[in-house]
């Protein structure tokens, strides 16, 4: 794919998001619509849309690159963490900050926006590889995450990783696996809640814009720095062990999609959770949201 190619199908997400902040700032939701909304993109319509993609990519998505997919994942959240350590240093001298930027460094969107990207660019079957990565994603969140905020390992933390997300993502392995066919009437409405997903995540980036300072959020040049790092030059630098691990040109771009999403939601909820400054969080958020309209394509023309 050419960079114009993606580049213009990146500007039609970023135009749903403006139809979000176009909306908001209407008065036409507010956070309470918000944030019911956004439980059910996590609880139900982003599920739904994992399991639709793996049931209409059976026979189409091999063992083997389901495999590789997941040996992806697991590497590219180690190298991550690795890069969240050395990295966060520069960015932040305050020593609680700098657990904020660590975690940034580790905790992609990978399903509010990585579904909608993946699936634009790609194609819906291709939505089941991200499905390796949410599960990967919620084993080291719920793990590294949750000890490096609070000091210490906790096992009952893990209880929080079995929620309607990690379910419909082993159902979706299942389904890859075993060649399940789920009867038609089940499929099409799965699919059809699945597909709400797209334009209602993107959406809600929009209401989040709106409701936040624009200069604090492209007045910072820290978080440009860190943006760059995260979104192009970790990626970039990955490449060539992806290349060695991955033969199939598509799912190379899929991984190096992943590979360059932006900030997501949970460093800034951690945060919150324990009452700590999350403005640059919340700016990171955004700032890396709206750079991915340009740097998600250079990812997909680098990547071949």
């Amino acid at each position: 794919m050419t960079f114009f190619t993606v580049f213009f199908q990146m500007l039609a997400l970023l135009l749903i998001i403006g139809a979000g902040y176009f909306a908001a700032k209407k008065g036409m939701y507010d956070a309470h619509t918000n944030n019911r909304m956004s439980d059910m993109i996590v609880n139900i319509f982003n599920p739904l849309l994992v399991l639709a993609s793996a049931a209409n990519s059976v026979g189409q998505i091999s063992l083997e690159a389901m495999k590789l997919a997941g040996l992806v994942a697991v590497g590219m959240f180690a190298a991550f963490i690795l890069a969240g350590m050395a990295l966060s240093p520069f960015l932040e001298k305050d020593m609680q900050q700098r657990k904020i930027f660590q975690l940034m460094f580790v905790f992609s969107n990978v399903g509010f926006i990585g579904i909608p990207v993946i699936s634009s660019i790609f194609g819906t079957q291709y939505v089941v590889y991200v499905s390796e990565f949410m599960l990967v994603y919620t084993l080291v969140f719920y793990t590294y995450g949750i000890a490096l905020m609070e000091g210490r390992f906790s096992v009952a933390s893990l209880r929080a990783a079995i929620n309607p997300g990690t379910v419909c993502g082993l159902l979706a392995l299942a389904v890859i696996i075993f060649e399940v066919r789920l009867p038609d009437f089940l499929n099409t409405a799965v699919s059809y809640l699945g597909n709400v997903t797209s334009p209602m995540a993107l959406m809600a980036v929009g209401f989040a814009l709106a409701d936040s300072d624009l200069k604090k959020i492209f007045g910072q040049p820290r978080l440009y720095v860190f943006s760059v790092l995260k979104l192009l030059a970790l990626p970039v630098a990955l490449l060539p062990l992806l290349r060695l691990v991955l033969g199939d040109t598509e799912l190379l771009g899929v991984c190096m999609v992943m590979f360059g999403m932006p900030v997501g939601n949970m460093p800034l909820i951690l945060g919150n959770q324990r009452g700590m400054d999350v403005s640059a969080c919340s700016a990171a958020i955004i700032l890396s949201t709206a750079l991915c309209v340009v740097t998600v394509p250079v990812l997909v023309m680098v990547s071949g």
